[in-house]
């Protein structure tokens, strides 16, 4: 990882306005991919760029920037699908927020079989997907 780069968003002060917090949402959303539960985490930065909220850090929204530059700068190594081999899908939808899911894959590195992350992907759940039960909502990852 670039080190200026990290160095960078370490040294990135909490957004002021809208127009900052959609700044590092659209930077951080860049990398959702190799952030497990990105929507989950992003959720109350989110919330703060809509018109009908005052611009206003709370401490929920603070750790929230804190945990989101802590998750770009320690992001995972992802590792490079092999499509001779299967894959295994992890799916949470623990939280009424959102729900989130991990693409893995059994690889065999240095003569050693490891399961490595390819991808994570996460998303809000709309309005009317927050009332599914557990069940219903981790199916729509299916769909």
């Amino acid at each position: 990882m670039d080190q200026s780069k990290v160095a960078a968003v370490l040294l990135n002060p909490v957004p002021n306005n809208i127009k900052e917090m959609q700044y590092l949402l659209g930077f951080a959303s860049y990398y959702r991919n190799h952030i497990r539960n990105f929507a989950h985490i992003t959720s109350s930065l989110y919330k703060l760029c809509s018109k009908d909220l005052v611009f206003e850090i709370t401490k929920e929204r603070r750790d929230a920037y804190e945990r989101i530059k802590h998750e770009l700068t320690n992001a995972p190594v992802l590792i490079l699908p092999d499509f001779e081999l299967p894959f295994k899908l992890y799916i949470d939808a623990a939280c009424i927020q959102g729900l989130g899911a991990a693409l893995h894959q059994r690889q065999i590195v240095d003569g050693e079989p490891r399961e490595g992350v390819i991808c994570y992907i996460s998303r809000q759940l709309k309005y009317s997907e927050a009332r599914y039960g557990a069940t219903q909502t981790e199916c729509l990852f299916l769909v």
